[in-house]
């Protein structure tokens, strides 16, 4: 975890070398000698993903954020905005390697590195890492899946770095070629980011095909923001990263538990963002990890800001809705419905019960309870005669306001 006094001396290196991290600070009249705790970061505006692309756009390239001379990066990538995205020195520059040994790569590994090595930072983000691990890596990037499923074979591939579903290609592509992917691949461990890794694909791929796979959570601007250990409960926040969860209209943080933005202070020498706002919406989980790590951990990510709805006072996201039903085979289809009862909101859950006479006060209640432990909000769970969800979202807001 990053200290107090590893804050402030990040601040003050920041602040004589990055000009926008000094206007920033000038902005609320603060100085690096202000920061006594790590409660002082939340008198800093937050850096929405939108201003940094104006910022750079106004001031080329990097917005005034970068702490070094171009001639001193190793490479510039740019990610949808335009923002354009540094590496700087160092052979595991985005911090990547941590994750990955967690996961279990290591010397000796083959990893088939399936992130696109063009323009974008993915590529070279994972490439780094693993080879800090003395992992040999296959740089195949995106497509030629049938290039790459005969590649995993005749190398004798045992790691996969990428999205979860192009992995899941992958072995689907094997199968039609009439392969047996279990009994023909060496591939044993994956690390998995940049979309949703649903926990029936999760355990899918370990049952049927032995593959043990990690995700973690990161962005092209950041690098590695939090990765899973080896209980898998959460992503524990990376060494050099301050993470808060905040109200995404305020910027002040929410409770432990409460889903708000991602906001994050990278302790990064050659790009130093201060309470850069990611835009993901997450949660931090309260208690301990069985593993025994201290650090904080986040509870994944449900989504984007601009695309939640906020009910009392919270924010809610369509995938915490799935991530209700996940547990519950019993449900075949599910809707999140936010109404207004007299000045008060209300979200009701209609589910369609895959059979009737399963449908009782026990699942209720279990269904009610799941939700208030991942919503933090009282629901309502309607059953409702099969047929009568018709709409494709998860979550709709039928609220009518004055």
């Amino acid at each position: 975890m990053v200290t107090v006094t590893q804050l402030r001396e990040f601040i003050r290196y920041a602040w004589e070398r990055a000009p926008a991290v000094r206007a920033q600070l000038n902005s609320v009249g603060m100085t690096p000698e202000d920061f006594k705790n790590l409660d002082d970061l939340v008198k800093i505006p937050v850096l929405p993903k939108k201003k940094l692309m104006e910022l750079q756009r106004d001031h080329p390239p990097f917005g005034g954020w970068n702490a070094v001379s171009v001639g001193e990066m190793q490479r510039i990538f740019t990610s949808p905005g335009p923002i354009y995205d540094p590496q700087g020195a160092g052979e595991d520059f985005w911090r990547w390697a941590p994750a990955l040994r967690e996961a279990g790569f290591g010397p000796g590994d083959l990893v088939l590195n399936t992130f696109s090595y063009h323009l974008t930072p993915a590529g070279f983000m994972f490439d780094s890492a693993l080879r800090s691990l003395e992992c040999v890596v296959i740089p195949a990037g995106v497509g030629n899946v049938e290039i790459q499923v005969e590649m995993m074979k005749s190398l004798g591939a045992t790691g996969f770095t990428g999205v979860p579903s192009f992995l899941m290609a992958l072995i689907k592509k094997a199968e039609e070629k009439g392969y047996q992917f279990r009994e023909e691949f060496n591939l044993r461990k994956a690390f998995v980011t940049a979309e949703k890794l649903p926990e029936t694909m999760r355990t899918h791929l370990a049952q049927d095909y032995g593959i043990e796979v990690f995700q973690g959570y990161g962005t092209a601007d950041a690098g590695c923001i939090a990765y899973e250990c080896t209980e898998r409960k959460g992503m524990h926040v990376g060494k050099e990263v301050v993470v808060e969860i905040v109200n995404p209209d305020t910027g002040d943080p929410v409770p432990p538990g409460e889903t708000g933005e991602v906001v994050v202070t990278l302790l990064n020498k050659t790009y130093p963002l201060v309470r850069f706002g990611t835009g993901d919406l997450a949660s931090l989980l309260t208690g301990s990890c069985p593993c025994g790590k201290e650090t904080p951990r986040l509870s994944g990510i449900f989504g984007r800001v601009d695309e939640a709805v906020k009910v009392r006072g919270l924010f809610v996201h369509a995938q915490q809705i799935k991530k209700i039903f996940d547990d519950f085979p019993e449900i075949k289809r599910y809707q999140g419905r936010v109404n207004r009862s007299g000045y008060r909101d209300e979200l009701e859950l209609w589910v369609e019960p895959a059979q009737t006479d399963t449908f009782n006060s026990g699942l209720v209640a279990r269904i009610k309870d799941r939700a208030r432990e991942i919503l933090r909000l009282r629901v309502l769970v309607r059953q409702v005669a099969p047929g009568t969800i018709k709409e494709e979202s998860v979550l709709i807001d039928r609220r009518k306001w004055d």
